[in-house]
């Protein structure tokens, strides 16, 4: 019998950057702004005011300073 687990298996506080390479299969975002991340495959992308409190479940290798101006975010893994 298998077991699927839906949950994440780390966290980390992150602190924006355009070169640290940060690993996360979610991002939970605390504070109010916006969020660019270079998604798993490469492409740059920013979410644009997610709630206060929300979890972007997207695959990501970076959290981006340039345009991200959301605080306490969390890198879920």
């Amino acid at each position: 019998m298998s077991t699927i687990s839906t949950g994440y298996n780390g966290a980390a506080t992150v602190t924006p950057s355009d070169t640290t390479v940060i690993i996360g299969r979610a991002i939970y975002v605390g504070g109010a702004g916006n969020v660019a991340l270079t998604t798993a495959a490469g492409t740059v992308v920013t979410f644009t005011a997610p709630p206060v409190g929300s979890i972007i479940p997207v695959a990501f290798s970076k959290v981006m300073a340039t345009n991200t101006t959301a605080t306490l975010l969390v890198a879920l893994s």
